[in-house]
């Protein structure tokens, strides 16, 4: 299974969903590094998603801080970003 790293931004995510299309298009614009976690190629990191949000909704977007989102909007991680003197 796989776990968040705590150094890094995680994002639990699959390709037939448009949030995480979205919040994948946001941290790739802004140049921010992050894990991606497929969950059509790793679907067991499901189960890892919804321990961390307690929630089956994607994207799931873990912060080095140790909070995270679900199903963020844009504005919601970027000011996340900004808290964490990301961007």
């Amino acid at each position: 299974m796989t776990s968040p790293d705590q150094s890094t931004i995680t994002m639990f995510g699959a390709d037939w969903c448009r949030d995480c299309i979205r919040t994948k298009a946001q941290l790739d614009g802004l140049g921010i590094a992050y894990t991606y976690i497929d969950l059509v190629v790793q679907p067991d990191a499901a189960e890892v998603a919804r321990e961390i949000s307690g929630r089956t909704n994607i994207p799931v977007v873990v912060y080095p801080d140790a909070s995270h989102h679900v199903e963020p909007s844009n504005a919601d991680v970027e000011a996340k970003l900004r808290e964490l003197s990301l961007i």
